[in-house]
């Protein structure tokens, strides 16, 4: 966990802005148009919003932050939306904000205090399902960003994260931005270490992908991507036995899935043009 070992002595609040944006990609192999549709109505239903209403939900507890505010929706044909207004602090009831959720509000009036929306505090999920009709490979993308202010950081949700999706290839995007100052009027624009995003990942989940850097330590901008280093054809397969498959086909099935990974992990076209 990302703790601050040796705290400052702030004047004011924290006014650090610290963003983690992840974006995460599932492959599969779905061969015939109905199996691909049927992929794309198993992917809605498993990740609806209120599933990824409760991921959130847990994101937030792990990252010592309080909800404000839940704003959810499904797509047609295809996709959900999650963005959670949260805030490290509580706040006394009679000072809410009436505008916000009312189903939260009668939650949150049963309790002594409530949370206080602080700008730029924010967690939210986009999902994206989509296959392509020629080639049988089908992608689920979830873009996820936790924006937090003040000493809580959302790099600690980065294992739960990863654990939460069948993740593939991995971009992991963290920035600090703004300052604080200390008593002494002296500025901050980083409150914790950090060489690599890797570095808040478990090594036993590292362990799983090939993996790469691209920081720029002057501008507190830290860049990760991974890639899942081995495929087991049957958890690629949908609604297929790999053993219904002759040898010769599963050879190049694993193929596309491979040559899909690295193109979406190097971000080009490298096998199409």
């Amino acid at each position: 966990m990302l703790e601050l070992e040796n705290k400052l002595k702030l004047y004011g609040f924290n006014n650090l802005t610290k963003t983690l944006s992840f974006n995460i990609y599932d492959v599969s192999y779905a061969k015939s148009e109905r199996e691909q549709r049927e992929y794309i109505a198993y992917i809605d239903e498993q990740y609806n919003s209120e599933r990824l209403t409760n991921i959130l939900y847990k994101v937030t507890e792990i990252i010592g932050a309080q909800v404000l505010n839940v704003s959810k929706q499904d797509y047609d044909p295809q996709g959900a939306s999650v963005t959670l207004l949260i805030s490290e602090e509580a706040y006394p009831v009679a000072l809410m904000d009436e505008s916000s959720d009312c189903t939260e509000t009668k939650i949150f009036r049963t309790r002594e205090t409530v949370v206080g929306h602080l700008d730029k505090s924010h967690v939210t999920v986009h999902t994206y399902p989509e296959y392509h009709p020629d080639n049988s490979i089908a992608t689920f993308r979830v873009d996820i960003d936790v924006s937090t202010c003040g000493k809580i950081s959302p790099l600690n949700a980065l294992d739960y994260l990863i654990g939460s999706f069948d993740s593939d290839i991995i971009t992991i995007d963290y920035r600090v931005r703004g300052f604080t100052r200390n008593v002494e009027g002296k500025k901050f624009f980083m409150d914790h270490e950090i060489t690599s995003i890797q570095d808040y990942i478990n090594n036993t989940t590292l362990q799983n992908y090939d993996a790469i850097d691209m920081n720029v330590y002057q501008h507190n901008l830290f860049h990760t991507k991974l890639l899942i280093k081995d495929i087991d054809l049957q958890n690629y397969l949908f609604k297929t036995d790999v053993y219904e498959l002759p040898p010769k086909e599963r050879l190049n099935i694993t193929n596309s899935l491979r040559r899909e990974m690295i193109e979406i992990f190097s971000g080009s076209n490298i096998y199409n043009e």
